[in-house]
């Protein structure tokens, strides 16, 4: 959000600082004080906008722009995931899908079934709608052999965070090879050569090494199979239809959407009804609502369950996810006082003239904006937009720029805390206090980060090489 008629006077140095001690004041709030997360954001998005100078007429203006922000992002997808995942757990089909995955990858190997499956899921998905689609799953499968959620997790959750970092057609990729004009081809291999292998490490076993570390039990968000479910589950093949129908339904959306981009579509296609209402089926909301649908009628009403239990099954969906949407949407608020009061801005102009190679330059000025401001979004675009003159004039090949969109998605992920959405949404989903959620999925995020970078930067210079 741009404030009208007013500018910021502070300088990056005043502006780092009050955004450091905004961090740290609302840490010591949480872990120390034991102040409840959403006072605490509120409160210190409140201090942090008096203190970099935003008129005192638009501080609320502001702290509500970015908390509407993301609710407008996060909250439908949340409820309505929260009633899919809830009629598919108290139905028993969770539990069905779990065994079947059981069966086939072995109970030592179902944190990779986990995991693998979400990386297909995750391909045209977008994170948090992957995530609460699959939360039934994960926990059905930790409810049946044990050793804590985030085992069983990390790897899904992982998968779809990569997957959305890495590859087209996610918008941070999209976004950074539109920047660069680089063949999205290209950026599609150079992401899946980087994200497979960052995955099976950074996600995959250290899930497993976390897992083993804190065993944490299976938060009850999603309800328990009731004992009819027990007795008469659904079909496998059932249940798999209805975790897909969202998912294919998006897929429809960003599959047209690529398509028209990429000229493949008869021109003019884009402008068509019919193209604009199946852009619309496909709408992540209007997907999972019909996936909803769907489920309401096939594993409620054609079972025997009246209209009055299904109401009340989705109603009682939506009272445990209230806070995770409500503090999901005050971290966004947070995040968007640090980018109204220009922090994310007064940052890049520093570091536009870092006198270091171009593909860390990209990470290291990425990074830093993800951990001033909290978007990776915002920090992906921000530093695309710096560096492309650069890359439009060294001279790079295909895969060289590629390799570049890689490095900078790479750098905006990194270092996932407090002033993160995203942060808040799977710390509060996994049942884990700020303190847990710093230790295990920050860490997690910066290491997918890190390696990611590592092997953008040995795709960069071996690309070098063959051309």
């Amino acid at each position: 959000m741009t404030i009208e008629g007013w500018t910021q006077t502070l300088g990056a140095g005043p502006l780092l600082l009050i955004a450091a001690a905004a961090i740290i004041v609302l840490l010591f709030l949480i872990i120390k004080l034991r102040v409840h997360a959403l006072i605490a954001l509120i409160l210190v998005s409140l201090l942090t906008a008096f203190a970099t100078g935003i008129p005192a007429n638009q501080v609320v203006p502001v702290l509500i722009n970015g908390f509407g922000t993301t609710l407008g992002t996060v909250a439908l997808l949340v409820g309505l995931g929260a009633m899919l995942g809830r009629i598919v757990e108290t139905s028993g089909g969770a539990k069905v899908l779990a065994e079947y995955l059981i069966g086939v990858f072995g109970e030592k190997r179902a944190p990779f079934a986990l995991g693998l499956a979400s990386l297909i899921f995750g391909f045209p998905i977008f994170f948090d709608a992957g995530l609460v689609v699959m939360l039934p799953v994960v926990f059905a499968v930790a409810h049946r052999l044990g050793g804590g959620v985030l085992r069983y997790g990390l790897p899904a959750a992982g998968a779809f965070s990569v997957m959305h970092i890495f590859l087209p057609p996610h918008p941070g990729p999209v976004s950074a090879s539109a920047f660069f004009e680089a063949n999205i081809g290209l950026v599609m291999i150079a992401g899946l050569i980087t994200a497979i292998p960052t995955w099976y490490v950074t996600c995959y076993l250290f899930g497993l090494y976390t897992g083993r570390k804190l065993v944490l039990p299976v938060p009850a968000i999603l309800g328990e199979a009731s004992e009819d479910a027990e007795n008469n589950p659904p079909r496998f093949r059932t249940i798999v239809g209805l975790l897909l129908l969202p998912l294919v339904l998006i897929f429809l959306n960003t599959g047209l959407n690529t398509l028209a981009s990429a000229g493949v579509l008869p021109e003019g296609a884009a402008k068509e009804q019919w193209f604009q209402i199946l852009r619309t089926v496909g709408e992540t909301p209007v997907a999972l609502l019909i996936a909803v649908l769907v489920a309401l009628f096939v594993l409620g009403a054609r079972r025997g369950k009246d209209a009055g239990a299904l109401e009340g099954l989705l109603e009682s969906s939506l009272g445990p996810v209230c806070s995770v949407i409500l503090i999901t949407g005050a971290g966004g608020m947070f995040g968007g006082v640090l980018r109204a009061s220009g922090i994310g801005q007064a940052l890049a102009d520093v570091l536009g003239d870092l006198g270091i190679p171009l593909i860390l330059a990209g990470f290291l000025i990425a990074a830093i904006l993800r951990i001033a401001q909290g978007s990776a979004t915002v920090a992906l675009t921000t530093t695309a937009g710096l560096i492309a003159p650069g890359v439009a004039m060294a001279g790079l090949n295909g895969m060289q720029v590629a390799a570049l969109v890689i490095a900078v998605a790479a750098g905006s992920v990194v270092v996932s805390h407090v002033n993160d959405s995203g942060f808040w949404l799977v710390g509060r989903f996994f049942g884990m206090d700020v303190k847990t959620t710093l230790k295990t999925w920050t860490v997690l995020e910066t290491l997918i980060g890190v390696m990611g970078f590592g092997i953008a930067a040995a795709i960069f210079l071996l690309a070098g090489v063959g051309g």
